[in-house]
């Protein structure tokens, strides 16, 4: 049987950002609800760490019409930027995603796909 077991190595975004267009996860913090402030200046609502899929770019155009740099947006569209305490929900952490099973590769296109698929599959015949 193929090991299918991968790892995942993070990356501090404050040493280090992907390339331009690479999908991957990202460590996201904040706080939930988001702009919840007392007249004390307190916050309220709860601390969140959590893991987002993303890509990486360095020029993305929002909805609205703003322009963002060296920026994640992450699946639900949202723009988060590199660790910045200035920002609400910023990217701590960042990971490439993790190959195909079985294999080296992201990505396996046309013919090859039905040997990749097997290999990862153990060799077994597909129905």
């Amino acid at each position: 049987m193929t090991n299918l077991n991968t790892v995942v190595t993070w990356v501090d975004a404050r040493d280090r950002l992907p390339r331009s267009g690479t999908p991957g996860a990202a460590a996201i913090t904040g706080r939930y609800p988001p702009d919840s402030v007392t007249e004390s200046d307190t916050a309220l609502g709860e601390e969140f760490w959590l893991v987002r899929p993303i890509y990486f770019t360095t020029l993305h155009w929002s909805e609205d019409g703003a322009e963002h740099r060296d920026c994640f947006v992450d699946s639900d569209g949202i723009v988060r930027l590199p660790y910045d305490l200035t920002c609400a929900e910023p990217v701590t952490h960042w990971a490439e995603l993790p190959t195909l099973p079985g294999g080296t590769t992201h990505v396996v296109l046309g013919k090859d796909v039905l040997t990749a698929l097997q290999n990862a599959w153990g060799a077994r015949p597909i129905p």
